[in-house]
């Protein structure tokens, strides 16, 4: 799955608009690569988001292309 689609998908980021945007300014990186929105996601890989000056990291634990609001938060773990 593509990286925007995912940070939409599991709610990391509420728009796949702005999950591009912060993609194409390089603010997001993947296993410590900073990575374009069109990377494929994998279970294991660790996305780092920078917002201004703070930085959330997590883990990807499962991959859906639709998934309820409720189920959104076990697609990745915070590190």
């Amino acid at each position: 799955m593509r990286l925007d689609k995912y940070l939409k998908v599991s709610r990391l980021i509420k728009r796949r608009t702005v999950a591009n945007e912060a993609c194409d300014a390089g603010r997001v990186m993947v296993n410590d690569k900073v990575v374009k929105a069109s990377y494929e996601v994998k279970v294991g890989d660790v996305i780092e988001i920078s917002f201004g000056n703070k930085s959330v990291k997590a883990e990807v634990l499962q991959i859906a292309e639709t998934v309820r609001k409720d189920d959104a938060a076990e697609m990745f773990k915070y590190l």
